[in-house]
């Protein structure tokens, strides 16, 4: 690969079969360029390793060409869990292409009487991505407020310039007790994440609202906090199935790595999946279909979520859109954890 002083624009402008002024054009988002050149554009630029200075539009305008990215609250295991890690990665791919690059902000790296809001303001970032997480800080709800557009995953954010996108939480919950229902299952158990996590609770109610739309009981031991991370759905299987008492038929392990934690307890307690427990998790992550017996999940469309992520923010930027709320539907996927109970 060329070094980045290396490539001219005449060089893109070739590789594309485009004119410089037009190459130029895109640079300075000129409308009339059509968006499948824009984006053809910007990828060989990506892949030729070329990185345009600023444009004098865009020095004009004082952007920075920088997207924020910031962690709402407490995120754990520093920000590791697969599910955002890939909605992240959809989402740099995406705004990559027209020619943004990403900015992370650290509670650890500021000093605490600064806030988000402040932050974006100092570098200049032209938007931000906000990723949900538990105990949200009140700065938050400052930089959602702001004029600064905004874009929150798996968090519902409602200023001025703010919109989310997210998986029908309240779908999933419901997806999970149908396919339960239709396999004779009665006694159902659920794994949440913490009490913090608004996604959690929405996941929950809808879990509550199916059970009780199909005239079921549901027992509140039966109900479990975790954290969406691998021990805590340990715990929660232990908790469930060492003694004596009753035991669930069924399981809904609200994050795939609790329902990792979970078939790991079950199998030191010599409970058979799906032989004496069925089990479906949530996120349908790469390691669901190697695990043994093949996890059955709730398939979160992790790509989707992140470009749209993307394409929403670059539309608050440039001002086509101030508020959008979309939610992307779950596909529950069968494998080998779940076994009916009907002859």
């Amino acid at each position: 690969m060329k070094e980045n002083h290396a490539i001219t624009i005449k060089d893109i402008a070739k590789k594309a079969g485009v004119s410089q002024a037009t190459i130029s054009k895109i640079l300075n988002d000129y409308p009339d360029v059509s968006q499948k050149t824009k984006e053809r554009v910007f990828r060989i630029m990506e892949e030729a390793g070329y990185r345009p200075s600023h444009s004098a539009r865009t020095l004009a305008q004082k952007t920075s060409k920088l997207i924020g990215v910031v962690y709402a609250g407490r995120i754990n295991a520093d920000f590791d869990h697969p599910f955002f890690i890939e909605v992240l990665n959809a989402f740099k791919r995406t705004i990559g292409m027209h020619g943004y690059d990403l900015l992370f902000f650290s509670d650890e790296t500021f000093q605490k009487e600064e806030n988000f809001y402040a932050r974006c303001l100092y570098y200049k970032v032209d938007g931000c991505i906000i990723i949900a997480g538990e105990d949200v800080q009140q700065s938050i709800e400052d930089l959602t407020k702001s004029e600064i557009p905004c874009i929150g995953v798996d968090i519902q954010l409602d200023g001025p310039k703010s919109g989310y996108v997210m998986t029908d939480n309240k779908k999933i919950s419901q997806s999970v007790v149908d396919y339960f229902y239709l396999q004779g299952h009665r006694d159902i158990a659920y794994i949440g994440g913490a009490n913090e996590s608004a996604v959690s609770n929405i996941r929950l109610k809808g879990f509550r609202e199916s059970i009780h739309e199909y005239g079921l009981t549901l027992r509140p031991e039966w109900v479990i906090e975790g954290d969406f991370f691998e021990q805590s759905g340990y715990e929660a299987g232990l908790s469930l199935f060492k003694g004596n008492a009753q035991k669930p038929t069924a399981v809904f392990s609200s994050s795939d790595l609790m329902a990792f934690g979970f078939m790991r307890a079950m199998q030191e307690l010599g409970v058979s999946i799906p032989g004496d427990v069925s089990l479906v998790g949530c996120d349908d992550q790469l390691a669901a279909r190697y695990v043994q017996p093949p996890l059955t999940t709730v398939r979160q469309n992790k790509e989707k979520i992140g470009r749209l992520a993307a394409l929403m923010l670059l539309d608050f930027i440039a001002g086509r859109a101030s508020t959008a709320r979309i939610l992307v539907e779950p596909e529950l996927i069968g494998r080998e954890t779940t076994a009916s109970l009907l002859l």
